[in-house]
């Protein structure tokens, strides 16, 4: 009984707390070109492209945000969402899918992320992306060729770019970080590899020109330079630790070795980032021996 009572107050707890932690975020909206805006709340960068033709949206950051982030939609258009991309199947980016379904929206993604969504109880009944595609999708909406294209194994094996045409604007999802957010979060674990974050960048910036404005996952708007820097960043990471490697340092020696990373972000600017120096160099190692791995 007394165990019962335990679980019950756990999870009426940790209820409250997943309601109490958003109670104060403020939903910003930013005009990045013409008619796309971006919002920032919790959670990774939404894109909003506003017209006649309605709304076309991109990510939804969590649950608790859906009325906050509806209102404030609704400063700049008195459309519905029609249609909703996730760029990854992250909570923090497709957390609200279920609600903005009930609201009427189409959620659109690659074949992986409905694939995992399907595969987790949490997500399995609700908010699933109706419209898949494999490699690339484009919409006619709001004076916009919207050109979708899916990264293989970057930040997860779902990833896409969004490109908005005639605005020029990007939309990266988390396979690029600006600003605060330093190193990448290459989640290997849902099929995310540095090479495939290496090769994501290349394909967005040959997508892109100089006047290009870009949302990132997370962070504020970035330029193409801004992107270079990011790429070349990752291309130089790669390129320690896999020397490292082959000279036979062992995982935690890699971890250990901060000139790896040091000539970008030093350990100590890094360390209460989500992605620590020493985070960083671990996923660089396991990304580098799974492609080995593969190769063999």
């Amino acid at each position: 009984m007394k165990k019962s009572i335990l679980i019950a107050l756990f999870a009426i707890s940790s209820i409250c707390y997943s309601q109490g932690r958003f109670d104060n975020v403020k939903v910003k909206i930013e005009l990045v070109s013409d008619n796309v805006y971006m919002l920032q709340g919790a959670g990774g960068n939404i894109g909003i492209s506003i017209g006649n033709d309605g709304v076309f949206m991109i990510d939804d950051q969590f649950a608790p945000l859906s009325e906050k982030i509806t209102t404030a939609i609704k400063t700049i258009s008195d459309k519905p969402v029609k249609f909703l991309v996730n760029t990854h199947f992250h909570g923090d980016h497709a957390g609200g899918n279920a609600n903005f379904e009930a609201a009427g929206a189409m959620i659109v993604a690659h074949d992986n992320v409905r694939k995992r969504l399907e595969a987790n109880e949490k997500t399995a009944n609700a908010g699933l992306p109706v419209i898949t595609f494999s490699d690339d999708a484009t919409f006619y909406m709001n004076e916009n060729d919207i050109f979708i294209t899916h990264v293989h194994n970057a930040h997860t094996d779902g990833d896409a770019l969004v490109y908005f045409v005639q605005s020029n604007v990007l939309h990266t999802g988390d396979t690029y970080f600006h600003g605060r957010f330093k190193f990448p979060y290459i989640d290997i674990t849902n099929g995310g590899s540095l090479a495939g974050d290496i090769e994501a960048a290349k394909k967005g910036l040959m997508i892109i020109n100089n006047s290009t404005k870009i949302i990132p996952g997370h962070g504020p708007i970035a330029s193409k330079a801004d992107y270079q820097k990011y790429h070349d960043m990752l291309v130089g990471i790669y390129k320690n630790v896999a020397q490292a490697i082959k000279e036979g340092k062992t995982e935690e020696e890699v971890v250990a070795m901060q000139s790896l990373t040091s000539g970008y972000y030093s350990d100590e600017v890094t360390a209460k980032d989500f992605i620590t120096g020493e985070k960083m160099r671990r996923a660089a190692y396991k990304s580098i021996i799974a492609e080995k791995e593969m190769t063999h």
